[in-house]
């Protein structure tokens, strides 16, 4: 199952904020993330992880359906690498 942005802002609205604060603070979240992260700032979450962003280089490639040869230009892409906490919490120790 797949924790939706809805079913986040309904826990955000559990601790006793109203639906349209809860909303507000979830999206503004997400804004400074977003920004970080296109400005190229890492973001560090202590105790959950941090979200990091990398150039890739450009590549040759090949489309797997028809086995032609593409090229693939240099490009952006968001990594996440977990805390040790959080992955000790997901193996149970």
């Amino acid at each position: 199952m797949t924790l939706t942005k809805n079913e986040i802002i309904e826990q955000i609205t559990e601790l006793g904020f109203s639906k349209k604060e809860s909303v507000e603070l979830f999206k503004t979240l997400l804004e400074i993330i977003k920004n970080s992260l296109e400005s190229g700032e890492d973001v560090l979450v202590s105790g959950f992880g941090k979200f990091q962003v990398k150039d890739k280089s450009p590549r040759r490639a090949r489309n797997p359906a028809t086995n032609d040869d593409m090229f693939l230009d240099a490009r952006r892409v968001v990594t996440f690498k977990c805390s040790g906490k959080l992955r000790e919490r997901l193996n149970g120790k």
